[in-house]
């Protein structure tokens, strides 16, 4: 992260919202014309730690190719509630919308928890919010797409979430048609080889699921990696992921 806020252009720390952590630190090509397409990064961190300060490591590849790269702040928990998380994300992702209105779309990428927030933005009521943004495309890498198995492990400690809250935040029971707005968006699943085999059971749930719904979505399985270096290695600019 320290490297691409030393190597591009930046704008830290801007508000999308009043809260302490509803913010975004955006990475931005040379480029004034201002139509590049908006990659918006959702980190992990199973909704309790991690932040956007650490989520800049993926910039200075895509950047030097002319993609902006937004890293979103949300209230991770214990201050934070999964149905507030889901809603800060979505608000974050209007704020780009209404900022940035000659963008070439926006692409969602989320890592593990990242990657359920940015699955639950896939299902969302753009009519709640007043403007629907360009969703073109989103990178689900290592996600969770059903809640339910986490409220009977300790990473539900600090969540305290309820069978309802994790009914109502689980993608993999929010699914829908595409909207007309998002009939283009391609979505692609990604999972590591090394991943835990719930991982893996989900992205490959999630990503038939999907394509059941009618959504344009193909799954990714990469070789040689594990649930964490499958998004470090967005840093390296030859990595399978970063090239797609």
């Amino acid at each position: 992260t320290r490297r691409a806020r030393d190597s591009v252009q930046t704008s830290l720390h801007v508000p999308y919202g009043a809260g302490v952590r509803e913010q975004l630190d955006i990475y931005l090509p040379n480029d004034s014309s201002g139509t590049y397409p908006l990659l918006v990064y959702i980190h992990g961190g199973y909704w309790q730690c991690l932040s956007k300060d650490e989520a800049g490591f993926a910039a200075p590849p895509l950047v030097s190719r002319g993609v902006a790269v937004v890293a979103v702040g949300y209230n991770i928990a214990p201050a934070g509630h999964m149905d507030a998380m889901v809603q800060q994300v979505r608000r974050s992702l209007t704020f780009l919308a209404e900022r940035y209105t000659s963008t070439r779309g926006i692409y969602l990428c989320g890592h593990s928890a990242g990657a359920h927030l940015a699955a639950m933005v896939l299902s969302t009521d753009w009519t709640e919010y007043g403007i629907t943004p360009n969703i073109k495309g989103a990178v689900l890498v290592s996600g969770v797409y059903d809640l339910e198995p986490i409220l009977h492990t300790y990473v539900n400690d600090a969540l305290s979430m309820t069978w309802d809250v994790a009914q109502r935040n689980s993608p993999m029971l929010c699914l829908a048609p595409p909207a007309p707005a998002v009939a283009t968006c391609q979505v692609l699943v990604a999972v590591a080889q090394h991943d835990s085999p719930e991982f893996r059971r989900q992205s490959q749930e999630y990503s038939l699921a999907l394509r059941a719904a009618g959504w344009s979505v193909s799954l990714l399985d990469i070789a040689g990696v594990d649930h964490f270096d499958i998004i470090e290695k967005l840093s390296e600019e030859s990595y399978i992921l970063t090239q797609v």
